[in-house]
């Protein structure tokens, strides 16, 4: 994708179903869960690469004894730095003790960390400027009593984080922080206690103190504490939490927003926020991984035993279809198959654009991402041309013996023209240079193949996943490409236009930063109905953030076809010295679904959001660009 946008986050964990001892005998190593988890993280880099947390608890360890272990970093490459802390303990271990003492889990849970049963790992993008340590999960709420210790880590934006801190204050918490993070766990915590103590005053005249701790670490209810943790959550989330007795959760918003997938045999039980992470690690077949329903949390007992629990009223499922076109490996088939998809249903607008001249274009795409969606391209052509071949030669049969042998042959050879024409050179440290220099760095990021392109007489069709502010495509694509001096630029987006924020987990919460509401700015400028804009503003600093209220901003598009906010945006980003003719296509929103059938979240598209949460957000949005203010609206 030509403008990088972040998202959050990604997380792994693992339950080990067997005493520690089971997988030394078995796998011959202590490091069992560690290289998994590491595993897990690894190929889930995608998702994070600002800041990685490691946590672990040993089960029913004696008391006086160190039971929670937690590693985080955001170093240059955090996940390497995690696991080289961690495994640093093992060779200290072996350097002073000796080989012997790793196979005796018995001695290694006594004496070395990270040898519990129980992993935790997380990935995040900083976003909005906070990348430090602090804000790296998992995050830790300790007690003395192993029960009541919770840690969470999660891939998740809440849009009411103010009501959430509202609800902390009158249970009479004094939270650090109004972030989302925080009354998160804060609000799941609170109603850990309340599940500890309902159960201690259940128990404690029949059974001595001892006693009523581990009938509340057995008996443990955790559907019931998401219940009421839960119930005022208004967002996306896959949120991860480990109890300090042993216990475990991984529960999924009520509309499936995020994503949260899962495995489990007799030796483990595993979730990631993909499935190709679980694949590769432990090399099960696809059809054996689950996902974690909407609405749902995987719960994992003392014991480990484990099952799916419904704890708040499902939602219509609006999965975020941004996994599918970007964020989540190419690994998995289905969306192999779906970014195919996604290309090939751009063949129609791209036929148009070119006139249908395939012998005077040349295909490309902008690495690395958007790869696959050329493939689809390609099979979209190779479709095309196969019809037009099938139409010849039965034109040709009707003419009999006035075939042209010639033109025949040309047409059943011709193949559509494929070169790497965008390159994406080492990244320039642009921080060098002072700003009235820095757009001119900008613009050497990418370098592109010459002496390909017939001067004036081709077209160049460049396919990219994502067109969100189209200030890449403005400084550095554009210019690249018009030095090759072709006839025409068609600039192809796999994913429809970007004209909503997000708020569920997505780095998109400015309007200003899409160029989909600057185009339609401009066109309701170009057609003097700037009262519209007014307008909304009103009615969205007097309705947009009540309950119920509903997404204002949409009635800005309404005037305007598809098209012309298309043919807008290409008026936008067009530099003012491009000398070649330009066009911005942009998938529909029809197709994104006939392409991604399952994961019906478009709201950044469409502006229908899944949750109330979603409309004050893209209101709020609205009113802060209006009064100049350039922060997030949630």
């Amino acid at each position: 994708m030509t403008d990088i946008i972040k998202h959050e986050c990604g997380i792994a964990m693992i339950r080990l179903r067997k005493p520690l001892q089971y997988y030394i005998d078995k796998y011959g190593t202590p490091l069992y869960g560690v290289n998994k988890l590491y595993l897990l993280m690894e190929k889930q880099h995608n998702r994070g690469q600002d800041g990685v947390g490691v946590a672990n608890i040993k089960i029913d360890v004696p008391p006086g004894s160190r039971y929670i272990s937690r590693y985080r970093s955001i170093a240059e490459r955090p996940i390497s730095e995690v696991f080289k802390k961690i495994n640093k303990k093992f060779r200290k271990a072996k350097k002073q003790y000796g080989s012997e003492k790793l196979k005796d889990a018995a001695w290694l849970q006594k004496n070395v960390a990270f040898t519990g049963e129980l992993w935790l790992g997380h990935l995040r993008y900083g976003t909005h400027g906070k990348n430090s340590i602090e804000y790296c999960h998992p995050m830790l709420r300790q007690n003395n009593w192993r029960s009541r210790n919770l840690v969470v880590a999660g891939n998740f934006n809440m849009t009411n984080v103010d009501e959430l801190f509202d609800i902390l204050v009158k249970l009479g918490q004094h939270p650090k922080e109004k972030a989302d993070t925080v009354t998160v766990m804060e609000k799941i915590g609170h109603f850990l206690d309340q599940e500890n103590q309902e159960l201690f005053d259940q128990y404690k005249f029949s059974h001595t103190n001892q006693q009523v701790t581990e009938i509340i670490e057995d008996t443990l209810n955790l559907q019931r504490v998401l219940q009421r943790s839960c119930k005022d959550f208004d967002g996306g989330y896959a949120m991860a939490g480990l109890i300090g007795s042993g216990s475990s959760f991984v529960a999924r918003d009520p509309a499936g927003i995020r994503p949260a997938y899962y495995y489990a045999d007799d030796e483990v039980v595993v979730v990631a926020s993909e499935k190709p992470a679980i694949k590769t690690a432990f090399n099960v077949p696809y059809d054996s991984i689950k996902e974690i329903e909407p609405a749902h949390a995987l719960i994992i007992d003392k014991k480990g035993n484990y099952s799916e629990q419904q704890f708040i009223e499902k939602l219509e499922k609006r999965s975020c279809s941004f996994e599918r076109i970007y964020f989540s490996r190419g690994s998995d088939p289905n969306i192999y198959h779906e970014r195919k998809k996604l290309g090939q249903l751009l063949i129609p607008q791209i036929l148009k654009g070119i006139d249908y001249d395939l012998q005077n274009t040349v295909f490309s795409y902008i690495p690395n991402s958007a790869e696959t969606s050329f493939l689809g391209i390609l099979q979209g052509l190779e479709d095309h041309l196969s019809n037009e071949r099938i139409m010849a030669i039965q034109e040709a049969q009707k003419k009999g013996d006035n075939i042209d042998e010639s033109y025949i042959t040309r047409l059943l050879s011709f193949r559509p023209r494929v070169e790497k024409l965008v390159v994406k050179d080492a990244k320039l440290r642009t921080f060098i240079t002072d700003d009235d220099h820095r757009d001119e760095l900008v613009a050497h990021v990418y370098d592109t193949t010459y002496e390909v392109i017939k001067k004036g007489v081709d077209n160049i069709v460049v396919v990219d996943d994502s067109i969100v502010r189209g200030t890449t495509l403005e400084k550095s694509i554009l210019r690249m490409l018009d030095r090759l001096e072709p006839k025409k630029i068609i600039i192809a987006s796999s994913a429809p236009q970007i004209r909503f924020p997000d708020c569920y987990g997505i780095d998109m919460s400015k309007m200003n930063d899409f160029v989909a509401f600057r185009a339609v700015l401009a066109l309701l400028k170009e057609a003097h109905m700037e009262n519209l804009i007014d307008d909304v503003y009103e009615q969205c600093v007097a309705e947009g953030t009540k309950h119920g209220a509903p997404n204002f901003v949409k009635e800005l598009y309404v005037p305007f076809s598809y098209e012309q906010v298309s043919e807008m945006i290409g008026k936008i980003v067009r530099p003012d010295d491009l000398k070649a003719e330009l066009e911005i296509v942009y998938q529909t929103v029809e197709n994104l679904h006939k392409a991604c059938p399952e994961h019906k979240g478009d709201w950044y598209f469409t502006g229908d959001y899944p949750t109330h949460g979603g409309n004050k957000v893209v209101n709020k949005a609205f009113v802060n660009f209006m009064e100049g203010k350039a922060v997030r609206a949630y």
